[in-house]
């Protein structure tokens, strides 16, 4: 749960790279998130560690992980706790709800509540201390960051 992210930044050796997706639902998400999978032996040679936040349920993040095969953290942010206090939460338009659940996206299914919210994706680059030295957000939810600049962002950090 979203709650260990207190925990994972705290206790954390090096830098944290935390990304916030929307939900496993979303095909750029999927990509985003295969696209970290790939990132992650040189993000974890680095020095960091990687942590990916959506407010999906814990049961949801968990058929992501394994559907995508992926080998780092998802944490659930049950009603966007952690995404709200980074500034990034939004309600979905509701002229788009009736069009998401045509395409078999209900969020109060995926996620649990029935505000549509959900965050802009994000991704940070984190220091031991709790900094945050790289931040990449776009109202765009197409555009991603890339991860070679976030594993530069790690290097940059940890020499």
């Amino acid at each position: 749960h979203a709650e260990g992210a207190n925990t994972v930044l705290q206790t954390a050796d090096g830098p944290v790279v935390l990304s916030f997706y929307r939900g496993g639902w979303c095909p750029f998400c999927q990509v985003e998130l295969a696209a970290l999978r790939e990132a992650l032996g040189e993000i974890n040679a680095a020095g960091a560690r990687l942590v990916a936040v959506t407010p999906a349920l814990p049961e949801r993040t968990m058929v992501t992980a394994m559907k995508h095969e992926l080998e780092f953290p998802i944490l659930s942010d049950a009603g966007n706790g952690v995404a709200r206090r980074f500034g990034l939460v939004f309600a979905l338009d509701p002229n788009l709800r009736p069009l998401y659940r045509q395409i078999g996206v209900d969020l109060a299914d995926f996620n649990g509540s029935d505000t549509w919210e959900i965050p802009v994706p994000a991704t940070y680059v984190i220091d031991k201390g709790g900094t945050i030295r790289f931040a990449y957000v776009n109202t765009d939810y197409k555009q991603r960051a890339e991860p070679a600049d976030v594993v530069a962002a790690i290097k940059t950090l940890t020499g």
